[in-house]
C-alpha cells in the first residue's frame, strides 16, 4: 500500500523524484533541459576559449624570440586571435550565466510551490505538531538556499570542474609527460575535497536546524507578544533569543574552523612548484620551447580557480542539499487521512450517528465508547467540564481526526467513506479561536466559497450574524482590510464575522464551539434568533455553557472525562440526572455563595448529593454562563 503524504492531492504533470535530495533537485532541473544544455555548453565553450589563451601567450613568446618579419606576422595574428577569443568568451559566458539564473529562480519558484501545495494538503494532526516558525524557515530560507545552490553554487562548480579538466587536455597536447604534476594534484585535491565535505555536512545540518529553532522562537515570541507584555517577561524572551542566536552563531564559527583547514590551496602550491621543476628539466633538455613552458605554467595557473572557489561553492551546494533534505522530509511526512476521491458524494440530510466511538492523542484516551444519534435538523448541546473531549468530538465529524474505535455515520454512511471534499464542504465549524486573514472584510466572510460568492450573499450573511452594523461603520465598509487574525477588531466582532462565514456556506451540519463567548447578551440574542431561523432543517452541534442556549437544544449530551454520562432534553436531565442538577446547583452557589464563602469551580470537585447545599436548577439564569 502506498504511503500517504497528504489529505488532498493536486494533479501535477511534473512529478518529482524524492528518493534523495540530489534526485529531487535534478528532477526539477530536468524540466528545463534546454537551459541545462545552455549552461553546460556555454560554460564548456567559454572554458575552452579561456584555456587557449595560455597557449597563444606561449606562442607569442616564441614569435618574439624568433623575430623577423615572420615573427611579427605571427604576433599580429596572435593578437587578433586573442581579441576574438576574449569577445567570444564574453558572449558564451553571458549566455551560460543567463541560463544559470533561469534555472536557479525556477527551481526556487517550483520548490516553493510544491512545498506550499504539500503543506495545504497535510492533515490537522501534522500542523498541530509543527512549529510555525520552523515551517516558515523551511518555506522561505531553505527554499531560497536552493536558488543560491544553483547560482552561484552550481554555476561556479560547473566552471571550476571544466576549468580543472580542459587545461589537462591542452597540457597533454603540449607534452603528455607534463600531466604528471597536475594529475597528482588532481588526486590529492579529490581526496582532500571528499574529507572536507564529510566534515562540512554535519555542520551544515546543524546550521539549518538551529536556524529553524531560532526562527520558531522568534515567531512564537512575536505571536505571543501580548502575553509577554502583560507578564513583563521581555527579559526572559530576550535571554531565550540570545541563547538560540548564540547556538546559530556557534555553528557558523564551526563552519569557519572547517573551512580554515581547507588543504587544496596548499596542495596547489606544491603542485605548481612540481610542475615548474618538471617543466624546467624538460626545457633544459631541449624537449620544450620557452613558449611551451610559459603555456604550461599558464595552464597550471588556471587550476587556481577551481581550487580556491571550491571552498565557497561546495559549502553552498552542501547547504542546498541539506535544505532540500529538510524540505523533502516535510513533504514526505505521512498523513493520517485520505482524500478518498472515489468515495461517497451527495447532499447531506444531516443525520449524525456516533457508534461506540473512542479516540485518543497517542496513548492518552480522550473519548471512550461514545454513542448518540442526532436527527436531521436537530440541535444537540454538548455540556462538560474543560478537557472532557467536547471539541475533540466535533473534530471527528469532519475528519480532522479519525476515531480509534467505532464509527461515525452521516446519513448512514461512514464519514471515512465520504470524499473529504464533499464531507467538509457541507460542515461548517465556528470555534473560539477565530482565524481571520489580512484581507477585506468581504473576502474573509466569503473565504469558504472563494470567487463564487457575490456581494449580496455576503451582506445577507453578515446581517444574519448581526455583523452588518459594525461593518458599515468601518472606514471602507466591506472593503476594509482587517489586520492579521483580526487584531483590529474586538473579540465579539471577530466571532460575528466567523458566524457570517459559516452561514454563507449553507452547511448541512454546523458546529458551534462556544462561538458566542465574546459577545454581549443583547447581541447574542439577535444572533441566536438569526441562527435558529436559518438552521431550520440543519443539524447543529452546540458546545456551550450558556443556559439560554442549552434550553432550546433538542438534545443535551453530558460529557465527563470523555464518557457520555447521560443524554436527553434539558428538562429530562434535570429530572433524572443528579450530576446535571448539581452542575446548575453549583453555578447557583457561585452566584449565591454559601455562608462559608466557598464555591467549587471544577466539575470534578462538585458537592456530593445530600451535603446540604442547594440542588435545584434556577431557570431564571437566561443569558448567564453555566
Amino acid at each position: 500500500m502506498a504511503t500517504l503524504t497528504s489529505e488532498f492531492t493536486v494533479v501535477d504533470q511534473h512529478r518529482t523524484d524524492r528518493r534523495s535530495p540530489i534526485r529531487w533537485i535534478l528532477s526539477h532541473q530536468w524540466r528545463y533541459r534546454r537551459y541545462l544544455v545552455g549552461l553546460l555548453g556555454g560554460s564548456l565553450v567559454m572554458v575552452i576559449l579561456n584555456s587557449a589563451i595560455p597557449g597563444l601567450t606561449g606562442a607569442a613568446f616564441d614569435a618574439v624570440l624568433t623575430g623577423g618579419e615572420s615573427g611579427r606576422s605571427r604576433l599580429v595574428l596572435i593578437v587578433v586571435a586573442l581579441i576574438a577569443i576574449v569577445l567570444l568568451r564574453g558572449v558564451f559566458d553571458l549566455a551560460a550565466r543567463m541560463c544559470t539564473e533561469i534555472l536557479a529562480k525556477r527551481l526556487e519558484r517550483n520548490a516553493r510551490e510544491e512545498l506550499y501545495t504539500s503543506l495545504l494538503g497535510k492533515s490537522q494532526t501534522f500542523h498541530t505538531r509543527q512549529r510555525v516558525g520552523d515551517l516558515m524557515a523551511r518555506a522561505a530560507n531553505d527554499v531560497r538556499q536552493l536558488s543560491a545552490m544553483v547560482s552561484p553554487g552550481l554555476d561556479l562548480i560547473v566552471d571550476s570542474m571544466l576549468q580543472g579538466l580542459v587545461p589537462l587536455v591542452f597540457i597533454a597536447l603540449i607534452d603528455p609527460r607534463l600531466l604528471l604534476s597536475p594529475l597528482l594534484f588532481g588526486v590529492a585535491f579529490g581526496l582532500s575535497l571528499r574529507h572536507y565535505m564529510r566534515r562540512l555536512n554535519p555542520v551544515s545540518i546543524r546550521m539549518r536546524e538551529q536556524f529553524g529553532t531560532l526562527n520558531a522562537g522568534l515567531n512564537e515570541a512575536v505571536r505571543g507578544i501580548e502575553v509577554v507584555k502583560v507578564t513583563a517577561q521581555e527579559a526572559q524572551e530576550r535571554r531565550q533569543f540570545e541563547t538560540n542566536a548564540r547556538a546559530y552563531r556557534d555553528s557558523f564559527v564551526e563552519q569557519g574552523l572547517v573551512q580554515a583547514r581547507y588543504l587544496p590551496p596548499l596542495l596547489l602550491a606544491v603542485g605548481t612548484a612540481g610542475a615548474l621543476l618538471h617543466g624546467l628539466v624538460l626545457y633544459r633538455g631541449g624537449e620544450l620551447t620557452l613558449g611551451d613552458l610559459v603555456a604550461y605554467l599558464g595552464l597550471m595557473g588556471l587550476l587556481q580557480f577551481p581550487t580556491m572557489i571550491s571552498i565557497f561553492t561546495f559549502s553552498l551546494v552542501q547547504l542546498g542539499i541539506v535544505s532540500a533534505r529538510r524540505i523533502i522530509t516535510l513533504m514526505d511526512d505521512e498523513a493520517e487521512l485520505d482524500q478518498n476521491p472515489q468515495g461517497h458524494q451527495g447532499r447531506m440530510r444531516g443525520e449524525l450517528v456516533f457508534e461506540d466511538v473512542s479516540f485518543g492523542y497517542g496513548d492518552d484516551p480522550v473519548l471512550r465508547n461514545l454513542s448518540f444519534r442526532a436527527e436531521p435538523g436537530q440541535t444537540v448541546a454538548i455540556v462538560g467540564e474543560t478537557g472532557s473531549g467536547k471539541s475533540t468530538m466535533t473534530k471527528l465529524v469532519n475528519r480532522i481526526y479519525d476515531p480509534d474505535k467505532g464509527r461515525i455515520l452521516i446519513d448512514g454512511t461512514d464519514v471515512r467513506d465520504w470524499t473529504l471534499d464533499s464531507l467538509r464542504s457541507q460542515i461548517s465549524t465556528i470555534e473560539q479561536d477565530i482565524v481571520l486573514f489580512s484581507r477585506p472584510v468581504a473576502e474573509n466572510i466569503a473565504f469558504s466559497l472563494g470567487q463564487r460568492a457575490d456581494r449580496d450573499e455576503v451582506v445577507r450573511a453578515a446581517k444574519d450574524a448581526q455583523a452588518h452594523g459594525f461593518i458599515e461603520e468601518l472606514d471602507e465598509g466591506y472593503d476594509t482590510v482587517i489586520g492579521e487574525r483580526g487584531v483590529t477588531l474586538s473579540g465579539g466582532q471577530r466571532q460575528r464575522l466567523a458566524i457570517a462565514r459559516a452561514l454563507l456556506t449553507d452547511p448541512s451540519i454546523l458546529v458551534l464551539d462556544d462561538s458566542t463567548s465574546a459577545i454581549d447578551s443583547a447581541t447574542e440574542d439577535g444572533i441566536q434568533r438569526a441562527i435558529r431561523r436559518i438552521l431550520q432543517g440543519r443539524t447543529t452541534l452546540l458546545i456551550t455553557h450558556r443556559l439560554s442556549q442549552i434550553r432550546w437544544a433538542d438534545k443535551v449530551l453530558l460529557i465527563q472525562r470523555g464518557e457520555l454520562i447521560d443524554q436527553g432534553t434539558h428538562d429530562e436531565l434535570l429530572e433524572r440526572c443528579p450530576l446535571y442538577r448539581r452542575i446548575f446547583a453549583h453555578y447557583d452557589e457561585v452566584t449565591h455563595p454559601s455562608p462559608d464563602g466557598h464555591a467549587d469551580e471544577e466539575w470534578g470537585q462538585l458537592p456530593a448529593a445530600g451535603d446540604g447545599r442547594v440542588a435545584t436548577a434556577v431557570p431564571a439564569y437566561d443569558g448567564e454562563e453555566v
